[in-house]
């Protein structure tokens, strides 16, 4: 008998599972063998009852379960010694000079966490490191993490110019209801540059389609003086350029991010609205540097959904929240002020699916019941070794630059 367990998240403000109550009824019904189990919730999308319903089991004990799927990071005290994880650790980005050790859940601190499952002999196993031969994920949020930020953003923009806002997204709790109400609003002088290519933009530019604003190519948007409103995606061969002018190749760019620099600043000039929703490596070219918001004179927003703290957006200084999702920054002073229509805008709420908790995990169950755990199961293709960081508490190989960081003092 495999068992499957689904741990209760530790953050009260996100309601998201790893699976929902039809993935539970899909993986009992395709593997005989198999029993969930789901520690109680009462913050979680979906109720007790409804995973009861389809066959699972409710008990907070998970000691007997094979593998412990989370979506965030595990409170280490939680940690069930000589036990396989599952979940987002945030740990994937973690360099010497770099803050990613502050993505994920706010205060979890990553060297205690890593330490605890080295101590506790634990294997893990990180969702965005699933990922094909071609180094796309099998799993993620980032389609609702983009229809969620291009919301938020937009909202934004509309309290940032004194107009008409719209229900905030977790108030209405579903996509339809976002799509009935983005269709309600006629958006006047309003111009959008998007970034990136991946899951996160392609869900940005799903819910921008619904508006009435113009999509126009990168090389209109560097001439759209005339154009009044509109949005446009640069992809990642638009927005950095190799420094010695070769032709962009995108495996170079991925495995020598540090040979390309950012030529965002050519697309700029008439831009009210930036959303950033492109992948960051630590040591690729920043977006922009701080030097260069004196020269995006038309800027009034900057949603940033990638939200890496001091990353590729110099203006996220810090993470906002899903009741709290937005502050000011002054430019000249680079600190936090108190609303001021003056002063650039910005939106870095760092868990933005959890806006639409229902939707998000049914799509996210869906890709863990179709594309993992049929290969924890039964035959791992090599996918899910790939994924571990650890096995029994020790770091494999490719992971050993997280050991290293760790055990720096």
């Amino acid at each position: 008998m495999f068992k499957i367990g689904i741990i209760r998240e530790s953050r009260t403000d996100d309601k998201r599972t790893p699976l929902v109550p039809k993935n539970v009824k899909s993986l009992l019904n395709k593997f005989n063998n198999t029993k969930i189990i789901v520690q109680p919730s009462e913050t979680r999308c979906f109720s007790n009852d409804e995973y009861e319903k389809e066959s699972a089991i409710i008990d907070e004990n998970l000691s007997e379960c094979d593998i412990i799927l989370g979506v965030k990071e595990i409170e280490p005290n939680r940690l069930i010694p000589n036990k396989t994880y599952i979940f987002f650790s945030h740990t994937a980005k973690i360099q010497e000079d770099n803050s990613a050790v502050a993505q994920g859940t706010p205060g979890m601190d990553k060297k205690k966490l890593l330490n605890e499952i080295q101590s506790k002999n634990i294997t893990l196993i990180d969702y965005e490191n699933i990922r094909d031969n071609l180094s796309r994920r099998y799993l993620g949020f980032g389609r609702f993490a983009g229809i969620v930020g291009c919301y938020n953003s937009l909202n934004l923009y509309l309290l940032k110019t004194n107009q008409e806002q719209m229900p905030r997204a977790y108030e209405l709790d579903s996509y339809e209801k976002l799509i009935e109400n983005i269709k309600k609003k006629n958006f006047k002088n309003l111009k959008i540059l998007v970034t990136g290519d991946g899951r996160v933009a392609k869900g940005v530019l799903e819910f921008l389609k619904l508006t009435n604003l113009k999509n126009i190519t990168p090389k209109e948007c560097i001439s759209a003086n005339n154009l009044s409103s509109y949005y446009c995606n640069l992809p990642t061969s638009k927005y950095v350029i190799s420094k010695d002018n070769k032709q962009f190749d995108l495996q170079h760019f991925i495995r020598f991010p540090n040979l390309y620099k950012s030529q965002l600043i050519t697309y700029m000039q008439n831009i009210n609205l930036l959303i950033s929703s492109h992948y960051w490596d630590p040591k690729s070219p920043k977006l922009f540097e701080k030097k260069d918001l004196f020269n995006f004179k038309k800027l009034e927003v900057i949603g940033d959904i990638t939200c890496d703290i001091n990353g590729s957006i110099p203006t996220t200084i810090r993470s906002t929240t899903i009741k709290d999702p937005y502050f000011y920054l002054n430019i000249e002073t680079f600190k936090e002020v108190e609303k001021n229509y003056n002063d650039l805008a910005i939106m870095a709420v760092d868990n933005l699916p959890s806006e639409l908790p229902r939707d998000s995990s049914e799509e996210f169950g869906n890709g863990l019941v179709n594309h993992v755990l049929p290969y924890i199961i039964q035959q791992d293709d090599g996918r899910i070794k790939k994924a571990t960081i650890t096995y029994n508490g020790k770091f494999l190989p490719s992971y050993n630059y997280i050991r290293d960081y760790i055990n720096k003092k």
